[in-house]
């Protein structure tokens, strides 16, 4: 199903020598994906971001009208070298990001082609920076969020899944994956129906959804407390987002080693892959849009969130 991708990922991004590069190989036997990969140097290093297109029989890409789904894989980097040897567990994104995208290619090849485009980003950093953060290290990025927003976040993505690893909190107690609400536009909307429907179809449990507060749906640099940036692309978009996290029952630093589940990846990556057939047909919907303008309506614009906000006196 999917673990064999999730395998092939996690074999290829495991290195000190992961690139770009590497994941364009990936999909190498596929002539019909586009990748492209492009290096981006930040305050603290470099990082390449990874772009993937899988275009649908019907997708806006050729002419067509079905819906473009996104994928992002979050995260700050896939390793912490040299003070840290192996894959982190922050990489979890980036590797679900990728197989999900190796699924839909593999699908595509065998006469398995979505009606809409799924687009796929991330980026491929082995020796990212750690980051204090309570209450376990988080791991930083080369790049700060708005280079990763810029080529994460793309302007023809109509909804949008972010995966994320969310293992160093006390607020998610279960290993496997979890759903965030929806945010649009600085709003936290209801936990969508369908997208619980797929939850409990692909991993055959009740779904899990995770707690998303204010502080989480603004941009880093505001000096507020974030659980993670599973929902910075929000901040970066008016399209609906949600995030799915990748879970455990205790905390894990996302600069911590050996803390990688391939099973777990790929329950998210299967996630991700029934999401996009269903997003890109039209039939699963990560929000009620009249439900959005009466609270719209009634409440007016909350955009606001999206910002970093106004200048505070310092007190």
């Amino acid at each position: 199903m999917a673990l064999h991708q999730t395998m092939t990922v996690l074999n290829t991004l495991d290195s000190a020598y992961a690139s770009g590069e590497g994941v364009r190989q990936l999909f190498a036997g596929y002539p019909g994906v586009e990748v492209t990969a492009l290096k981006v140097e930040g305050e603290k290093g470099s990082t390449e971001f990874v772009k993937i297109v899988i275009r649908g029989s019907e997708g806006k890409l050729s002419g067509g009208s079905a819906p473009t789904f996104g994928i992002v894989g979050r995260l700050g980097g896939i390793g912490a070298r040299p003070s840290r040897i192996g894959m982190v567990s922050d990489a979890d994104g980036a590797v679900a990001a990728v197989a999900a995208a190796l699924k839909l290619a593999d699908m595509q090849q065998k006469g398995d082609v979505l009606k809409g485009d799924v687009l796929i980003t991330t980026h491929i950093c082995p020796d990212a920076p750690t980051l204090p953060h309570e209450p376990v290290d988080f791991m930083d990025s080369p790049v700060d969020i708005l280079q990763m927003n810029e080529h994460e976040v793309l302007p023809e993505m109509e909804a949008i899944l972010s995966i994320d690893t969310t293992k160093g909190n006390r607020v998610v107690n279960h290993k496997g994956i979890a759903i965030s609400p929806t945010v649009k536009e600085g709003y936290i909307l209801r936990v969508s129906e369908d997208l619980l429907r797929l939850v409990e179809m692909t991993t055959g449990q009740l779904p899990v959804t995770f707690p998303v507060t204010t502080q989480d749906i603004t941009p880093y640099g505001n000096g507020l407390y974030h659980i993670n940036s599973i929902l910075q692309p929000a901040v970066a978009t008016d399209a609906p987002v949600v995030g799915l996290a990748i879970t455990a029952q205790t905390m894990v630093p996302g600069c911590g080693t050996g803390a990688s589940h391939e099973a777990d990846i790929a329950s998210a990556v299967r996630f991700a892959v029934e999401t996009a057939k269903e997003f890109t047909q039209g039939i699963c919907h990560f929000y009620n849009q009249e439900e959005f303008g009466r609270i719209t309506g009634l409440y007016g614009d909350m955009k606001v969130l999206q910002t970093l906000g106004k200048p505070v006196a310092s007190l």
